[in-house]
């Protein structure tokens, strides 16, 4: 055989051979990605597995001075709770937070890691050490680039009748010469339909000691409650949106007397005007409250109205979506 044949293919296999090493290196790279504590920065939506029947939870995970990792976490009831310190390892992470109820003393736990770029799994571990296994995807910003054109005014509350209203389980609600009463603590009441952005007119009145709530999109509540006039102003209070804004001031005219909300929800921004006055000015929603449908943040959703803590009474409830 020539030399220079030879020579030949012989630098053909080592070339071949080369460029078959380097993609088994860049699969390899591909299965086993090293992600960063950078990665895991940002807000999640989170879904709990069917244990929990697939209830919802949020999370945000930010950066406190140059390497520390803290955040937010939102259980699937209660407000949103600071996390001191989220720790990260090799893709994986992990935080506790004390119970926010009084009937515990133990830590509710979350372990977990990222499977991609826009994806995290794991473990939730709560106050009465039940284990529910997690999924999570990061949030959609819900920014809006087009001009907001409105539609036609729907009455969602047709004041005869609970028409296009869904209760599920004790169903406290009825109507009576023209009011929408909730009468105790029993089912909440959702709307049928759904909706992205739009205006909502609300007329209602609690009795003393009351709590309920108007769910936007089924996901984030402003706080309806018997607060004082003077407190000072705090996101679990009245026209607040709960645990994450707060309005600027109480501007309630009490207990069994008629209120109402004007609320505009734009993407996440939205703005509350109480009673005439404004108390929450396009400010940004961080993520869903607790008590929320789903965590489904992107999609559209319904109205929902609390029915599980106390009585309420509506005459009016009128939404005009965006077209």
């Amino acid at each position: 055989m020539n030399k220079f044949f030879l020579l030949a293919l012989i630098l053909v296999f080592s070339v071949s051979g080369f460029a078959a090493s380097e993609t088994n290196s860049d699969n390899a790279n591909h299965h086993y990605k090293v992600f960063e504590a950078s990665d895991l920065i940002g807000r999640w939506d989170l879904t709990l597995d069917a244990s929990a029947n697939n209830a919802p939870s949020w999370l945000e995970v930010k950066l406190s001075g140059f390497k520390t990792l803290v955040g937010y976490f939102v259980a699937t009831g209660g407000s949103a709770r600071p996390i001191s310190k989220v720790n990260f390892k090799n893709g994986k992470f992990n935080f506790a937070i004390p119970a926010q109820w009084e009937n515990s003393d133990n830590d509710l736990v979350l372990n977990g890691e990222l499977v991609g770029k826009d994806a995290i799994k794991g473990v939730i571990t709560d106050v009465d050490g039940k284990k529910y296994s997690f999924t999570g995807e990061r949030a959609s910003l819900l920014k809006r680039t087009n001009k907001i054109v409105w539609g036609k005014t729907i009455n969602l509350f047709n004041g005869k009748n609970l028409d296009g209203w869904l209760a599920k389980g004790n169903n406290k609600w009825e109507v009576e010469n023209g009011i929408l009463k909730n009468t105790g603590a029993g089912a909440n009441l959702v709307s049928v339909q759904k909706f992205n952005d739009f205006k909502l007119h609300a007329e209602f009145r609690y009795p003393p000691k009351s709590n309920s709530g108007i769910y936007l999109r089924g996901r984030y509540e402003v706080q309806i409650e018997d607060s004082p006039k003077d407190a000072h102003p705090n996101s679990v209070l009245f026209g607040g949106v709960y645990g994450f804004l707060p309005a600027s001031e109480i501007v309630t005219n009490g207990p069994d007397q008629w209120n109402t909300f004007d609320i505009t929800l734009i993407g996440r921004m939205v703005t509350v005007v109480v009673n005439g006055k404004t108390v929450i000015s396009n400010q940004e929603i961080p993520g869903i409250t607790g008590g929320a449908l789903d965590s489904k943040e992107a999609e559209p959703g319904p109205i929902y109205i609390q029915g599980d803590h106390g009585a309420i009474e509506f005459r009016k409830i009128v939404i005009t979506p965006a077209k």
